[in-house]
């Protein structure tokens, strides 16, 4: 399911945006709140020269952004940041794991690759997930290490949707369809509308916007169903077909600037 704890990356790469804020803030905690970069980040590319606003370079670490300037952030890393495109098993945490828990990033090895062996993961590679599956549950799972990427995919203003296929125990009919679409509340908080639909025998298709803990589950709980398979298909524009259980393949540009453009 999706968050929207997206802070802690370090997204370096080429940015630009145009600051839409009530008032003038500085520019590191901007970029901060962006997540683009961490305030210490964000003074340290400053101090090499390599942030400007509306093309004047900025030099002092206390600047402030005006409303309607246009902050540039220049390259400030060689290697490319790692995003990867999982098709994740059930049994494989996406988050932290606790316990004995298996996390989703150790199936990022060489032999589960699909495409070329370039700039693979290593031990210091932190890898965050951009919409958690939990442990009981399958398919597409993004883990990154891009800032930017990660504000489109889980930040609270995302636009994308995810697509899921679920298998249920129990009746299905029009007044639970119903009740799913649209009627249901989860710990005191009205859900947003869904889209339910059945696409075959004791199977339904989800497509949320939001993403609560568990939220499928859950919903699905308080209609008298139960949940015996959910698999993700889709993120937005990307979908998982061309991935294989328990393997997994780098996300390329046009799809990471896909996912950017689609979540606006």
């Amino acid at each position: 399911m999706a968050s929207s704890n997206f802070a802690g990356y370090a997204a370096l790469m080429p940015w630009r945006s145009t600051y839409s804020g009530p008032e003038p803030q500085r520019v590191n905690k901007w970029l901060a709140s962006e997540g683009v970069c961490s305030r210490r980040e964000a003074e340290a590319l400053i101090a090499k020269g390599l942030v400007t606003i509306d093309g004047e370079r900025v030099d002092d670490p206390g600047r402030k952004i005006a409303p309607g300037q246009t902050i540039e952030v220049g390259e400030a890393r060689t290697r490319p940041q790692i995003s990867a495109v999982v098709n994740k098993p059930i049994g494989f945490v996406s988050a932290q794991p606790e316990g004995d828990q298996v996390p989703a990033a150790r199936l990022l090895t060489r032999a589960n690759l699909i495409g070329p062996p370039r700039n693979l993961p290593t031990k210091r590679t932190r890898l965050a997930p951009l919409g958690r599956l939990d442990q009981d549950s399958r398919g597409l799972l993004l883990l990154s290490e891009d800032g930017v990427l990660a504000k489109a995919v889980i930040g609270p203003e995302s636009k994308l949707d995810k697509e899921y296929n679920v298998t249920v125990e129990g009746h299905i009919d029009d007044k639970k369809l119903a009740l799913l679409r649209h009627g249901l509340a989860l710990d005191g908080r009205q859900l947003r509308p869904a889209k339910v639909s059945i696409i075959a025998p004791q199977t339904l298709r989800f497509v949320l916007i939001e993403g609560r803990n568990r939220q499928i589950r859950r919903m699905c709980e308080a209609v008298s169903l139960i949940v015996t398979d959910l698999l993700r298909v889709r993120i937005g524009p990307l979908e998982l077909s061309d991935v294989p259980e328990g393997k997994w393949r780098m996300l390329t540009s046009e799809e990471r600037d896909a996912l950017i453009r689609e979540s606006k």
